[in-house]
């Protein structure tokens, strides 16, 4: 039997992982993530700040700049970190891309859902409104990416799956979740048929994009992050973006400044990548098995494991 959840004893998380993962991920200096690297995982340290969201803001333009109206291409990208977006709005302007007429695309990653609807654009923890206030509503008109390539999801699913098709997504961009998770494909319920196993690699990474229950880690975290503390105003469910759309994309760019998981995800999740240690109870892990996946960290916002009480 594996162990139950410290967290959420009808949930797995990672915390249902082999110890001894756990223990070896929590040696990890900067230097020891250095030579976790290997033929298909890259990992980048950045000494400031402003270098690590620059960077991340490039990633973006270096995927638009390939698309063009025969073929086109687009990003997909998250609401955490959200640093970067100003940037990019920023880098658009100043370098004249014309995205409407090299018809590039973007995807949002996710969106919270409330009643089971997605919510809307007024909602103050909205996704969509984040991504046009931060980034899309600062781009000049004469630049501006058409309105009918900004796909963002919602509980109907059909249409934003099907915005995937004939586009090439030139990179997934996001951030690390508390749980481990990309966008929210968090593990799941610990019922059913995944009473005693989560779901196995194989058959979590069938998952499309759907409407699913988060964990309550990621409650907790996105009333952090987010919501200045408010557990009420974080809804118990979203549409998120799933795995068959994921790797769907040329890139895969995970962006670690170090206040959204802890010290210890950020060195678990790079580990089980390194090793080919697939597990849905930390989703994450699950990118072992995608070809080209690059992990961007902060390097002083990496800190230590070692216990300090405070």
């Amino acid at each position: 039997m594996r162990p139950i959840s410290k967290v959420a004893e009808n949930w797995w998380d990672y915390t249902t992982l082999d110890k001894e993962i756990l223990m070896d991920a929590a040696k990890l200096t900067i230097e020891d993530m250095k030579g976790l690297q290997r033929e298909g995982f890259k990992i980048n340290f950045f000494d400031t700040i402003q270098e690590f969201f620059a960077a991340e803001a490039l990633e973006y333009i270096e995927g638009w700049m390939q698309s063009t109206p025969d073929n086109p291409v687009g990003v997909c990208g998250p609401i955490g970190p959200t640093e970067q977006l100003p940037i990019v709005a920023q880098m658009v302007n100043a370098f004249g891309i014309e995205l409407g007429k090299k018809e590039a695309h973007f995807w949002g990653m996710d969106e919270w859902v409330i009643d089971g609807k997605a919510a809307t654009i007024d909602h103050p923890l909205s996704f969509a409104k984040a991504d046009m206030e931060l980034c899309f509503n600062r781009i000049k008109p004469e630049f501006a990416m058409k309105k009918e390539n900004i796909h963002f999801p919602d509980e109907t699913i059909v249409k934003y799956e099907q915005s995937w098709e004939g586009v090439r997504c030139a990179l997934m961009q996001g951030g690390q979740g508390e749980t481990k998770h990309w966008a929210f494909n968090d593990p799941v319920r610990r019922e059913g048929a995944y009473k005693d196993n989560p779901p196995t690699p194989e058959e979590y990474l069938q998952k499309g994009t759907r409407v699913l229950e988060v964990h309550p880690i990621t409650v907790m975290q996105n009333a952090r992050t987010s919501g200045g503390g408010n557990l009420d105003l974080v809804p118990n469910h979203a549409v998120t973006v799933g795995p068959k759309q994921t790797f769907k994309a040329d890139k895969i760019s995970i962006w670690h400044p170090g206040w959204h998981d802890n010290t210890l995800g950020m060195r678990l999740s790079a580990l089980m990548i390194s090793k080919k240690i697939a597990d849905s109870a930390c989703p994450m892990s699950l990118l072992s098995k995608h070809p080209n996946v690059v992990f961007n960290y902060y390097a002083p916002g990496f800190g230590s494991c070692e216990v300090e009480m405070h």
